[in-house]
């Protein structure tokens, strides 16, 4: 499953919320971390970290510790740039990156290990240099694969750490499944528009994600950050509460986010913490659980393929609508938000936001052709299988949205 094209989505609704914590505080500030130490610091390395080595909390050997722990980071988008910047910064003394995309120009205004010039590049290949030449004292370790059920394990196996910088529910799911069975903790976060949150699945010590999240929401309710969008530095915020978290559970030092999911709105600068309990009834991690290895994510989740575009819908091509449009024998209606047609739009179309759809159904005529048409096609055919139900049967949709129609017959639309 594709975890590099950015794709925020918000969480589901929540099997338990603001429920009372099970048992005192997983860490307190006196806690010492598991993890073994690293080799001794050198001179050099020593200058680097003095403004950390002077922290009690952290000190000479807390540094060591942070070289001697392996994290690896699953997505190098949005969340995941940010908290691979900052744990290379921080002297995480091995960091795996996994990721099989390509850095796309929509990214830079979020991920911000990558510039302009890198359009086009393999973003692995990039972040590891990045980081390299950020701190030459660590390892970095780039895997430039797609990460699925097949390789999870092989990729987890030697790391202490996985952060879930992932953009979709399979591969959401899977960082928490590899996470409980292979025993290791699982810091998580999810960005969507203005909000994020963040939590630390550890199934040794409280809940993990499917303890809070035993479903995922039905395919298609959950907009992704293409369609949704996503306010440029909510991830920055988000990806470095997931680093501070993992260094944290390197140090043994502070309260991780065990049993607390973090609430951040950036519109209204607001915090919120609720506090989670473990579900003795989870497949995975309860003293019942039926599941023991991992499973097919994308049947679970009822998502196959990148776009999600249900099988079997009434589509037209871009070129084949132009020639409909210069025939006047065809409506066209953009089920877009508002905001959207004013950066661009098919000119001659009906504006009806999607959320109005139902309600202003009956401004369509059923005795006439109807082609729909959004961004890249994902809610057109939605939006086409609900006007089905209301009786339309002579409607399709855009292939490829108005992306498409920028690609295949007026460049002259800017792509967004």
């Amino acid at each position: 499953m594709d975890v590099g094209a950015e794709q925020v989505v918000p969480l589901p609704s929540a099997n338990s919320r603001a429920l009372p914590r099970i048992g005192p505080p997983p860490f307190s500030t006196k806690s010492r971390s598991a993890l073994p130490m690293g080799e001794k610091l050198s001179h050099e390395e020593i200058a680097q970290y003095a403004r950390h080595l002077i922290l009690p909390e952290v000190g000479l050997r807390g540094q060591e510790r942070l070289k001697g722990a392996k994290v690896l980071l699953v997505g190098t988008g949005g969340l995941g740039a940010p908290a691979a910047l900052y744990l290379a910064a921080a002297g995480v003394g091995t960091l795996g990156l996994v990721d099989d995309d390509v850095v796309d120009r929509s990214n830079l205004h979020r991920q911000v290990l990558f510039s302009a010039e890198d359009v086009g590049r393999r973003k692995v290949e990039v972040a590891a240099r990045r980081l390299r030449a950020l701190n030459p004292h660590i390892d970095v370790q780039a895997h430039d694969a797609r990460f699925e059920a097949a390789n999870a394990h092989g990729l987890l196996r030697d790391y202490d750490i996985i952060i879930d910088g992932t953009d979709n529910f399979p591969a959401r799911y899977l960082a928490n499944d590899v996470a409980v069975l292979q025993g290791k903790p699982n810091v998580y976060a999810s960005i969507f528009r203005f909000e994020g949150q963040a939590s630390v699945f550890d199934a040794k010590r409280g809940p993990c994600y499917r303890c809070l999240y035993a479903r995922p929401p039905p395919p298609g309710l959950v907009p992704s950050c293409a369609e949704g969008g996503v306010l440029g530095v909510l991830p920055g915020i988000m990806g470095s509460i997931q680093a501070a978290e993992a260094i944290k559970l390197v140090l043994g030092r502070g309260e991780p986010l065990v049993g607390k999911l973090l609430l951040f709105d950036a519109l209204g600068m607001e915090f919120t913490t609720l506090h989670l309990a473990k579900d003795p009834a989870c497949a995975l991690c309860g003293p019942r659980a039926t599941q023991k290895d991992l499973i097919d994510y994308e049947a679970f989740c009822g998502v196959r393929g990148e776009e999600d575009v249900p099988a079997g819908v009434p589509s037209v091509t871009p070129r084949a609508l132009a020639a409909r449009i210069a025939r006047g024998d065809v409506r066209v209606v953009d089920v877009r938000e508002p905001h959207e047609a004013e950066i661009a739009r098919i000119p001659g179309a009906t504006l009806i936001p999607p959320g109005e759809l139902a309600a202003r159904a009956h401004e369509l005529p059923q005795d006439e052709d109807i082609v729909l048409y959004c961004r890249s096609g994902v809610r057109s055919a939605r939006a086409l299988q609900l006007l089905q139900t209301l009786g339309f049967r002579r409607v399709a949709h855009l292939e490829g949205g108005i992306l498409a129609w920028s690609d295949d017959v007026d460049a002259s639309l800017p792509k967004y």
